[in-house]
């Protein structure tokens, strides 16, 4: 049965996700704001969880409606036949998000949506079913807007952005969801090398080598929220996994190297390599930035999440920042650099001019994702593109 889903991405990967949507062959692709919508079975939505690269949560819509005060939520609530999609001896999780001036808290709109939900259980069996906020059967979201109100059941039962690669970490390292649609944001296609010379945990590096071995991005995911559900097809599930893990390449032709000047972070990445069955992929190389230089061979993609100051005071900053530029000027001509910060001011001191400029959130910063392209003896003097 064809019905719609909403697939949940970060602000500024609509596009992204909504790509490699269409590369699927899901029908009905649009852009909503950070999310996606499509038309599709359960096939489809059985791959969008495991393969998707920049999906957050993928969404199924069960129902929408008014609702002008606290009794028009509840009963609206009710019109669901709850018993479709759990039973009393199941567990559920609420989650909701409000906004505007009818319903202005999100915490009590969730208790009123599990008093319906519950009631409705108890009326019909005169039990209740339990609430499990870590590890429910269903997973309920609510999203009111003024006075509509949206409900949908979460197919994927915890956020996509978790591969379950990630052993060891450093401080802030970036999402994995956010350094896969970087990575598709730049073009980058597997068909040349790829640098992150300040690598931290290893993030980009591990999902530039996911991306150019096929892996997808599941593949250590032990369950979906789907798998709980009444109507779980397991031959289906199992056609689905077994189709994409057996376009996984053992090998990668070109380099993918991570490098970094701190142990604690090449320990980290290389910790989380293994996890990811991923360390003949990817070589973790004992550099600084400062002395770092290209792969032979054909250019790549260098790409980064350097400091961005929280630690560094300004005058520094501004120093890190022009040494970025310097480097990639004098030794890195002719590959395509990638850098992403939410300090804007210290971005203009790398002294090269981008030619593509993106809004992106690490978590709830804001960040300019910035595009250089290193011809040899000249900075970049086309049209620069604003996204």
């Amino acid at each position: 049965m064809v019905q719609t889903y909403i697939v949940k991405t970060a602000a500024g990967l609509e596009p992204v996700l909504a790509s490699e949507l269409k590369e699927m062959g899901a029908n009905g692709v649009r852009e909503l704001k950070r999310a996606v919508a499509f038309d599709g079975d359960r096939r489809m939505m059985y791959r969008a969880n495991y393969e998707l690269r920049t999906a957050l949560r993928v969404l199924i819509p069960v129902h929408a409606f008014s609702a002008y005060n606290e009794r028009n939520l509840y009963e609206g609530v009710r019109e669901i036949d709850w018993s479709q999609y759990m039973s009393v001896r199941d567990t559920l999780a609420i989650e909701s998000i409000t906004h505007g001036e009818v319903f202005k808290h999100s915490h009590y709109v969730g208790l009123l949506t599990k008093d319906a939900i519950v009631d409705q259980f108890r009326e019909r069996t005169g039990r209740r079913p339990d609430v499990n906020t870590t590890a429910p059967t269903l997973r309920v979201h609510i999203h009111v807007q003024g006075t509509r109100v949206e409900m949908s059941i979460d197919a994927s039962g915890g956020s996509l952005h978790r591969r379950n690669y990630r052993r060891d970490t450093v401080d802030a390292p970036l999402s994995e969801v956010l350094a896969a649609g970087m990575i598709l944001l730049s073009g980058w296609n597997a068909a040349s090398p790829f640098v992150d010379p300040m690598c931290g945990s290893g993030t980009l590096p591990i999902e530039a080598a996911m991306l150019a071995t096929r892996m997808p991005p599941q593949h250590k995911r032990e369950g979906f929220g789907f798998f709980k559900w009444p109507d779980f097809d397991k031959k289906l599930w199992e056609e689905v996994k077994g189709e994409a893990d057996a376009r996984i390449l053992s090998s990668f032709e070109f380099p993918i190297v991570a490098s970094d000047k701190e142990s604690r972070a090449r320990n980290a990445t290389t910790i989380n390599l293994f996890s990811a069955q991923l360390d003949k992929i990817v070589r973790v190389e004992k550099t600084p930035f400062e002395k770092a230089i290209p792969p032979e061979g054909v250019p790549g993609t260098l790409m980064t999440n350097p400091p961005y100051d929280e630690r560094l005071k300004m005058a520094d900053i501004a120093d890190f920042y022009k040494g970025i530029g310097d480097r990639l000027k004098n030794h890195w001509s002719g590959w395509n650099a990638w850098l992403i910060s939410s300090n804007r001011e210290a971005l203009k001191h790398v002294g090269l001019r981008p030619s593509r400029r993106i809004t992106l959130f690490n978590g709830a910063l804001e960040c300019s994702f910035q595009k250089f392209e290193l011809y040899e003896g000249k900075k970049y003097d086309g049209k620069l593109v604003e996204e």
